[in-house]
């Protein structure tokens, strides 16, 4: 018999395993605002848990969100673990690197700032891009006028390099 006519109850849908989140290869390389962030986020998870595991017992709902914390919590553990936090203070700082923040210029004459980042302190809409994005990846290395190629889905286009800076902390 065909397993769409079986009915399973919502409780067996619910004890299913959940996905792991994928841990990046590369280094986990973090500012010390992301060390602070990551440091955080597994402190905010251990209460949840322990929240959720004193109400789990009778709760289905809780069991499902308890899981997904545990995840979670697998997750950032591991991240905080594989931590490498970057001195920005000894960054080559005509150069870009990890921990700068990058002004571009692009062909329509249009000015965007990005700060490069660790995986789990980026931000997209905050301006703050991962070290292994594209844009970050096309960026690093080069210097204030320096115009480079930046592999986008859309296609590829070129910006200029106006400014770079390191914040001190």
């Amino acid at each position: 018999m065909s397993r769409a006519f079986v009915k399973e109850s919502d409780d067996d849908f619910s004890a299913g395993e959940l996905p792991e989140r994928p841990v990046p290869v590369h280094a986990n390389y973090v500012t010390p605002l992301g060390l602070e962030q990551l440091r955080a986020r597994v402190r905010e998870l251990a209460d949840q848990h322990e929240q959720l595991k004193a109400v789990s017992a009778d709760d289905s709902e809780a069991k499902r969100k308890l899981r997904e914390v545990e995840r979670d919590q697998r997750y950032f553990n591991t991240q905080l673990e594989r931590a490498e936090l970057v001195d920005t203070a000894q960054q080559p700082h005509g150069e870009v690197r990890f921990g700068a923040t990058v002004e571009v210029e692009d062909a329509d004459g249009g000015v965007q700032e990005f700060s490069i980042v660790g995986d789990d302190e980026a931000d997209v809409a905050a301006g703050k891009i991962s070290w292994g994005s594209p844009l970050a990846r096309s960026l690093l290395g080069a210097r204030s006028g320096d115009v480079v190629k930046w592999q986008r889905p859309a296609g590829t286009t070129e910006v200029e390099i106006i400014a770079i800076r390191y914040t001190a902390r």
